[in-house]
């Protein structure tokens, strides 16, 4: 940061600098740009991918850089409220996986309320859909997916305050906390063993219609009992009315954690994992190098591009439904990029799914690009649940009153292995 300032301010008094030097932090994410400008994108003729979305640089370069500026950028962030009352009051150094599986999921957020096409405008003022998001993720202990609410969750994972996480180890935070979350209905499906099972996800995605839940009566189950009725008539007639209806379609967000190699990615699985980019439903990778990670958004050529967390920037302070002050939440620099042989093999995969049509376009595009056409498969996508497993029981919202950051699923924690990654055969 001294050159910036040096450059900003010249040969201004010390007092001049002083005054700035606030400014300059609040900012950073801005004046850092004239630092990294000679980190430009490469004149190659190939295009580039983001996120399902295809740019040919010599003529879509505004709108690649629009796009790449419109996903939401979470970082390392200091002086938030203490973890827990009493623990760390930042997460740098730690909580860089943390603030990636913030920004995977906050863009299947986006694409839910807002549409994959949206694209932010600091000019421009935004829908109440995008500041509700924003507030999900504040570093405050009552936002649904705070570093707060992660962290303390994480303990059910295992994972100290403070320690550091894996892809598959997010994932698994993102899916209890999802519970909680009645705002977005999300549901998070996190695959085992490589193997994403079609009938496991419908299962989970389906439910009987929010109308009749949200109008329960004495009974708890959605129907108010008529004069002389008794509950189990009730009860019988609204499981009757519910059988009748049709299932609702919870908006799906899939994380399918896989290890493509040994100590490195191996490259008969390269192609297979750009493939990943180019479909609508892709949502990004978790992943990085060893104990630096990064959300990876698309690639160009043989280099992945990727929004980097290690930032670190002061917590931002908003009350309850008011609208943020959104501008450190949007990388504005030239996008980062490595070659994706440098990638550490563990990485965890995101698509979202608005629809079971989405879902059913996703499978189809699977199949055909990266199944039939690979000898060496990434993961396996199989209709039925495999016999040797045991039984699929779709997550639910624990009957206690809690945020969920104390609460620690068990009846599938045999099979939910944290860092134990199956390795791909090769």
């Amino acid at each position: 940061m001294t050159k910036v300032i040096t450059l900003c301010v010249g040969t201004g008094t010390n007092k001049k600098i002083t005054m700035v030097k606030p400014v300059l932090a609040k900012y950073e994410n801005q004046i850092n740009v004239f630092s990294e400008f000679l980190e430009d994108l490469p004149d190659v003729d190939e295009p580039v991918w983001i996120l399902g979305a295809c740019y040919d640089l010599k003529t879509k370069k505004p709108e690649l850089l629009s796009d790449v500026r419109s996903r939401l950028w979470f970082t390392y962030r200091k002086k938030f409220s203490p973890i827990g009352g009493t623990g760390p009051s930042s997460d740098a150094g730690w909580g860089c996986m943390l603030r990636c599986g913030q920004m995977i999921l906050a863009q299947a957020l986006v694409s839910r309320h807002l549409g994959r096409d949206w694209r932010w405008d600091a000019e421009k003022r935004q829908p109440k859909e995008y500041h509700r998001i924003l507030h999900c993720f504040l570093d405050k202990k009552d936002s649904c997916y705070s570093i707060h609410q992660m962290a303390q969750m994480g303990v059910g994972e295992g994972k100290s305050v403070g320690e550091w996480y894996g892809p598959n180890t997010v994932a698994q935070v993102l899916k209890k906390l999802a519970l909680f979350d009645d705002w977005n209905t999300l549901a998070v499906y996190v695959s085992m063993d490589n193997t994403v099972v079609i009938e496991d996800i419908k299962k989970q995605c389906k439910q009987p219609g929010r109308e009749s839940r949200s109008r329960a009566g004495p009974c708890g189950q959605g129907e108010v009992p008529a004069s002389g009725q008794s509950c189990s008539e009730a009860q019988g007639k609204t499981l009757n009315l519910q059988s009748q209806r049709p299932l609702d379609w919870r908006p799906l967000l899939l994380v399918i954690p896989l290890r493509m190699g040994i100590n490195s990615i191996n490259p008969v699985y390269i192609q297979a994992f750009k493939e990943c980019f180019k479909m609508p439903q892709s949502c990004g990778v978790l992943g990085g190098k060893p104990n630096l990670a990064y959300y990876f958004i698309g690639f160009i050529d043989d280099e992945l591009i990727y929004l980097d967390p290690h930032t670190t920037q002061q917590a931002v302070d908003t009350d309850s439904g008011s609208a943020v002050d959104d501008q450190s939440y949007h990388c504005q620099r030239t996008p980062h990029r490595m070659k994706i042989t440098s990638l550490d093999p563990s990485v965890a995969l995101g698509f979202f799914c608005k629809s079971e049509e989405d879902f059913d376009s996703w499978c189809d595009l699977v199949q055909q690009e990266l199944l039939k056409k690979r000898n060496l498969r990434m993961f396996e996508l199989v209709e039925k649940h495999p016999s040797h497993w045991p039984p699929f029981v779709p997550p639910t919202k624990p009957e206690v009153q809690t945020t969920g950051a104390e609460f620690i699923e068990s009846p599938d924690k045999l099979f939910e292995s944290e860092e134990e990654f199956e390795i791909l055969n090769v």
